[in-house]
Parts: structure tokens; C-alpha cells; sequence
């Protein structure tokens, strides 16, 4: 029963061995699908996002500035 045992784990082995080769030749290939950006579109897109980022961040201070002379209002009452 034990050779049988040790019989069965060799293949395991060798296959997991090979299924990361496998692995790799696979994420080897989905790397060259890849499309990277032109360094224009990727200006224009950072450019965007740092735009959006500020606006919001302006707005969520607004809002907080409101609420806190709201809150601080209803206190007094």
C-alpha cells in the first residue's frame, strides 16, 4: 500500500511543475495582448483624474464646512 502511495505522488509532482510553466507561458501571452497608452492619451487621462480628484475633494470640504455650521447652529438653539 505504501508503493502505491509513493507511486501516485511522483506524477503530482511533475505535474504541478508542469502546470506553472504552463502558467507562465499563459500570462507570457496575455502580456503581449496588451495595449499601453501613447504618452498623449496618458497625459490627458492623469490629467483628468487629478482634476476630478481636486473638485471632489473641494466639494466634500464644502459640504463638511456646511454641516459643521449647521450642527454648531442647532447647538445654540
Amino acid at each position: 500500500m505504501a508503493e502505491e502511495e509513493k507511486k501516485d505522488s511522483a506524477p503530482k509532482k511533475a505535474k504541478k511543475g508542469k502546470k506553472k510553466v504552463s502558467f507562465m507561458k499563459g500570462v507570457k501571452q496575455e502580456f503581449k495582448k496588451i495595449t499601453w497608452p501613447d504618452k498623449e492619451a496618458l497625459t490627458k487621462q492623469s490629467i483628468a483624474v487629478v482634476t476630478t480628484s481636486v473638485v471632489l475633494a473641494g466639494m466634500i470640504a464644502l459640504l463638511d464646512m456646511i454641516f459643521k455650521y449647521g450642527i454648531d447652529w442647532l447647538i445654540k438653539l
